[in-house]
């Protein structure tokens, strides 16, 4: 039996890409309640705590993504090609958009410098988030049917 069997590889995904999800989930809900409904001090740890965050959220997402490749292969099964196919999309809102905003968002908190630029940064970021937690539902839930089909 190999170390990285295939139940192993389902497990690692499956937990990582539910990791992944609470992460973006938690940085989108607590970037919105932060800014709504608690003080200015508030939002700076928030900003700082989503940039400390990615040191662990980087990984998961690497882990998702290289688990999901490893499990789907060449598969041709509906699911898994639309799956296959946001993929680049949620990486590069990822690298493109989400992390050098949160970076950004993070530096200017830390320098008290919550301004017109931070709040246009933090727009963007919000909507970019948005689109992030869509795809990786999407994915989250055709991973869940493609496992049913499996099982059937």
């Amino acid at each position: 039996m190999q170390i990285w069997d295939v139940n192993m590889k389902r497990k690692v995904h499956a937990i990582a890409a539910t990791l992944a999800l609470l992460f973006i989930a938690t940085f989108w809900t607590s970037t919105v309640a932060a800014e709504f409904l608690l003080s200015q001090p508030a939002v700076i740890q928030v900003k700082l705590g989503i940039a400390y965050a990615l040191l662990v959220f980087i990984p998961v997402m690497v882990i998702t993504g290289a688990s999901g490749f490893a499990l789907g292969g060449k598969s041709t099964q509906a699911l898994i090609v639309a799956k296959r196919r946001r993929m680049p999309y949620i990486a590069g809102i990822g690298l493109i958009i989400l992390v050098p905003c949160a970076l950004f968002l993070a530096d200017r908190a830390q320098n008290g410098l919550l301004d017109n630029s931070f709040y246009g940064i933090q727009v963007v970021e919000l909507i970019a988030g948005a689109i992030n937690l869509v795809l990786m539902s999407l994915n989250f839930r055709d991973g869940l049917r493609s496992r049913h089909c499996r099982q059937q």
